[in-house]
């Protein structure tokens, strides 16, 4: 029953809130209701934190499942439950809430009510999004954030807030139509199998799908999951949703909307769909490292505060896409971590902006500068939040993309030396951001007497940059939980398992295309886990198509079949590249563990 008492806790306080605020715009009562509302949000966040401090991170299995008839003509049912990918963003959820409601404490004075109503409804309805194992579940939480969102920013947003509510309603709604359409053509299907239809994602994985329906299936899931991330070039609703925003929307649109999207791709899409998943898995990586460059690009002549973060966020979210096209062991994880990065410090970024923003009216970063020397503390914190962005090693954000990287590097290295270039683009654009506005002299008299941080603002600052320092510190505590379903889900997607550690590079080594820093790398990644990766090799065919090289019209390999195990192992301190090609074309038509090469 937790399950049910987390999602469901925030909607029963929306309702209290609606009844708290008495009938019309009271504002003798905003108080009462804003307090309401964070302590609702404040007790959900502590079911979650019990919720994790009672699962079990050794299984692989939905934990704490819930099931109840719902329509069971149709094979609908209330099923939800939690693994260690979904897991984090549920506790993430619980813990921005409250920050975003704190957020707009002193900003929000029209129809508090309301503007309380919608942010628990639409904390219910992510949380729902995140524990549905039912399709149509899944699907009716999935629309039903889009209503709460939607008059967020249409109401309480700014000029321009109409335009940015209906474009951002438009975009999401074309998407979800589509995944509709094939969540319907699933339940058929199955039914056209089993004789009785399911929407249960469980029953689901195990349809065996003509290649041209799968592909049509995926590529209708894909569509709605990326839209929402937002990828390049499905990315133009994402800024003027941001900007016109309130500082608490654009908390939470920032920080847990978007990891629906990606969130879907690693639960739905590439389970489902797993041999149209790897066929279009380099297509999707493209258009990853594009909008990882892109973004960083346009971030960086951006005018406006919270225009930049919000291209930022096209540009981190890039990378997490990137981590789960390469679907192995590093880039997945790196990819979850990286959606709980990104929701903590981009987060934080958009409260600062809000702050500023509160103060001057303003979030254009020519009427600011000098700051440092009239709002120390507030500067201080930037600083963190920003470092934490930009991934310094020992903030959360390092650890995320260097998984990512290494996970993608060991998929196919010249994607992740592309990729890694938004690394340093991001800390260009944010580093001179925060130059421009914190440091120099202060060139605008309004900026000269602005208060430094108040005490509500310390606890919005206080646990942001607390948790970022935890994640970038003690990463185990969050990677250990999520290993087990990361692993289940690349066995269901590739085919390959994981006897003992993930397996860096297999797909290079089983190809012969591994230069000697690609052997490296998966050497850095044995000593540092302190395990001995014995992994399970797909044959030649499967092991082509896994790098995405494929006949026209041929249909990919079906996950599971059987593959013979070999053992990484670096290549030789002296070896030629020649002698290193030979030794992998060796190892690839060898079941045997190759003997050690050229050592000293």
């Amino acid at each position: 029953m937790i399950l049910s008492l987390i999602v469901f806790l925030p909607l029963a306080g929306a309702l209290a809130v609606l009844l708290a605020g008495g009938s019309g715009d009271r504002p003798e009562r905003e108080r009462v209701v804003k307090t309401l509302a964070l302590v609702v949000s404040l007790v959900t966040f502590a079911a979650t934190l019990v919720l994790w401090w009672m699962f079990d991170p050794a299984s692989a299995d939905y934990q704490f499942v819930e099931r109840h008839a719902w329509m069971p003509a149709f094979g609908i049912q209330y099923l939800v439950g939690v693994d260690g990918i979904s897991l984090f963003l549920v506790v993430l959820t619980g813990f921005l809430t409250p920050l975003a409601l704190l957020s707009s404490w002193d900003s929000v004075h029209k129809s508090v009510k309301m503007f309380a109503f919608f942010m628990l409804a639409l904390e219910s309805s992510m949380l729902g999004v995140f524990v549905a194992i039912d399709l149509f579940l899944f699907y009716m939480f999935w629309d039903f954030v889009l209503i709460p969102m939607y008059f967020l920013i249409g109401i309480w947003g700014y000029d321009r807030r109409v335009y940015a509510a209906v474009k951002f309603i438009l975009y999401t709604m074309a998407g979800s139509v589509l995944m509709l359409v094939a969540i319907i053509g699933l339940a058929w299907a199955y039914a056209g199998a089993n004789g009785t239809p399911s929407f249960n994602l469980l029953d689901l994985q195990k349809l065996t799908l003509p290649w041209q329906v799968e592909r049509w299936f995926f590529l209708a899931f894909a569509v709605a999951f990326l839209i929402k991330v937002p990828l390049f070039p499905f990315h133009t609703w994402l800024p003027d949703a941001h900007v016109e925003a309130p500082t608490a929307g654009s908390v939470i649109l920032a920080g847990v909307m978007l990891k629906m999207g990606t969130y879907g791709l690693v639960r739905f899409a590439f389970p489902l769909f797993p041999s149209a998943a790897m066929h279009y898995a380099p297509w999707i990586a493209a258009l990853a490292v594009i909008g990882i460059v892109y973004g960083a690009l346009v971030a960086m002549v951006q005018p406006d505060l919270k225009k930049l973060v919000a291209y930022s966020s096209v540009s981190h979210l890039g990378f997490v896409v990137l981590g789960l096209c390469a679907m192995n062991a590093q880039g997945v994880q790196g990819s979850i971590y990286q959606m709980l990065n990104h929701g903590v410090s981009t987060g934080g970024l958009f409260m600062l902006v809000g702050m500023l923003s509160d103060r001057r009216h303003t979030r254009l970063i020519s009427e600011f500068g000098g700051l440092k020397a009239v709002m120390p503390r507030f500067v201080a914190a930037f600083l963190l939040v920003t470092l934490s962005s930009i991934a310094l090693p020992g903030m959360n954000g390092f650890v995320g993309e260097f998984l990512i990287l290494l996970g993608g590097f060991l998929w196919s290295p010249r994607v992740a030396a592309a990729a890694a270039t938004g690394v340093i683009l991001s800390a260009v654009y944010m580093l001179w951001m925060f130059q421009r506005v914190n440091y120099g002299e202060v060139t605008n008299s309004k900026n000269a007497s602005l208060p430094d941080l108040l005490p509500r603002e310390w606890a919005l600052m206080v646990p942001t940059i607390g948790m970022a320092i935890v994640m970038g510190i003690v990463p185990n505590l969050f990677l250990h939980p999520m290993e087990p379903a990361v692993k289940r889900t690349i066995e269901r997607v590739t085919g390959r398992s994981y006897a003992a550690a993930p397996a860096p590079g297999s797909s290079l080594v089983d190809s012969g295309k591994t230069a000697r820093f690609t052997r490296a790398a998966a050497g850095f990644w044995l000593l540092a886990s302190g395990k001995t990766a014995t992994v399970t090799r797909p044959n030649d065919t499967a092991a082509r198509n896994t790098v995405g090289q494929l006949a026209p019209g041929s249909r990919p390999p079906v996950a599971g079949r059987q593959q013979s195990p070999t053992t990484i192992q670096p290549a030789a301190p002296g070896a030629s590249r020649q002698q290193q090609r030979s030794s992998s074309q060796q190892r690839a038509a060898s079941s045997q563990p190759p003997a050690s090469e050229g050592a000293k």
